[in-house]
């Protein structure tokens, strides 16, 4: 088959179109067509090597996707020849070959069907970054509460994939959500999934814009996935006891952080790994995100697709900052 081959961890700009040998699933595993696949952050960081993962090389990045069944291993059940499904939260692209090939052995818990109603390309790039929105959100024993007692969830770098994810599901949740983006096209599109207010990142009064617009209330909830200079911003305009889910650092490292700003506030501050979740957990966990986004008729976004033979220019537009998942068709 062919696949997008990393040989070293030098960057994605090292990665090679080449061939491998067909993957063979194995006992409660099942072999995929991939038909789309999904860009993720995580990618990058991996084929750099700075990500906990160090799988043995040659490696195949790909961590969503969708494809149809081409066969099953031993001990599989419920699942058929012909069907397509997606893929939920596993070791795929991460310890083991993932999506970025023509063909791809996945656990039969960690597949799924398609939602009613959706397209593939919807489904293609959606649960890694509704799971991990969703973890963000749900993390801590205390989620915030609704608009009417002071429900405010504000959320950086809103138009990535995690972004898009927090803001239809703080939504869903009934929370008022302020989306943060750099890109007043963005910002546009941000109004339309219905964020309550929408600012530029990048404006020099932003602590005074985002504190002007909810007084007399205060951020509760925050889902960070930027990092850097933004973070001390942000830590501004928490309330007491307010926390911040830490999911990226898109913006580097975080410049002079004094930790006296989380004490006499009680800020929390919580680390996100959706690796944590168990098929099981993921399977609840993304019956619930179908049923809110379904419920509140908004559908996860697609920035751009791009064919098999275009992977590093897909992951080009990755590092630009796309409105959305970024895929690739890897069969028609």
């Amino acid at each position: 088959m062919r696949a997008w081959l990393m040989e070293c961890r030098k960057g994605i700009e090292a990665l090679r179109f080449g061939e491998v040998a067909d993957p063979e699933p194995g006992p409660g595993q099942v072999l995929l067509k991939v038909k789309l696949a999904a860009l993720n952050p995580a990618d990058a960081f991996l084929a750099q090597g700075m990500y906990p993962a160090m799988p043995a090389l040659p490696h195949i990045l790909g961590r969503d996707g969708l494809g149809e069944v081409l066969a099953t291993g031993p001990r599989v059940e419920h699942i058929r020849i012909g069907e397509t499904v997606g893929i939920l939260r596993c070791d795929v692209g991460v310890e083991v070959w993932g999506t970025l090939a023509e063909k791809v052995v996945v656990p039969m818990d960690s597949v799924t069907p398609v939602p009613a109603g959706w397209s593939l390309e919807e489904m293609a790039g959606a649960p890694l970054v509704y799971l991990t929105a969703w973890q963000a959100l749900t993390q801590w024993a205390d989620p915030p509460a609704p608009p009417s007692a002071g429900g405010i969830l504000l959320v950086t770098g809103a138009s990535g994939g995690v972004g898009v994810a927090s803001v239809h599901l703080g939504k869903s949740m009934g929370l008022t959500v302020i989306a943060l983006s750099r890109s007043e096209g963005k910002r546009a599109r941000l109004r339309t999934l219905e964020a309550d207010f929408v600012f530029d990142s990048a404006d020099t009064n932003l602590v005074q814009a985002v504190k002007a617009a909810i007084s007399p209330k205060t951020v509760d909830l925050v889902v960070d996935s930027v990092g850097g200079a933004l973070l001390n911003s942000v830590i501004v305009v928490l309330g007491y006891g307010s926390r911040i889910s830490v999911v990226g650092r898109s913006g580097g490292t975080v410049p002079a952080f004094n930790t006296a700003s989380l004490l006499f506030r009680r800020i929390r501050m919580g680390g996100v790994a959706v690796g944590d979740y168990s098929g099981q957990a993921a399977h609840m966990a993304w019956q619930e995100i179908v049923r809110r986004l379904n419920a509140i008729c908004q559908r996860p976004q697609v920035d751009s697709i791009v064919s098999f033979d275009e992977v590093q220019r897909g992951f080009k537009r990755l590092s630009e900052g796309p409105m959305g998942k970024v895929l690739v068709r890897v069969a028609s």
